[in-house]
């Protein structure tokens, strides 16, 4: 079971995470969805396409672009589609 927690808080926990580059995507339906919000932030992978991110809210703090996905990955990456990974402070425990 991965855990992703931050503010003490569990963003994310699934048995069912992809762990690619040594980052643990968690399954769309494993997020707790009440503390992301959208961010206007893209970043480019060469294999994996373009990232989207979340800025995570916990008590009224902010984390900043600490989650990304990929809502239209390439076809190599076709298997984490929205599948949401954290960096940033975020400690995924495995």
């Amino acid at each position: 079971m991965a855990k992703a927690i931050w503010n003490n808080t569990i963003l994310a926990e699934s048995d069912q995470t992809i762990v690619i580059e040594g980052n643990h995507y968690f399954p769309p339906s494993a997020v707790k969805w009440d503390y992301f919000v959208k961010s206007e932030t893209h970043t480019t992978c060469p294999w994996k396409g373009e990232a989207s991110y979340y800025t995570i809210v916990v008590n009224g703090q902010s984390n900043p672009d600490a989650a990304w996905y990929y809502p239209n990955p390439k076809e190599a990456a076709r298997q984490i589609k929205d599948y949401v990974a954290f960096w940033r402070g975020v400690r995924v425990e495995a």
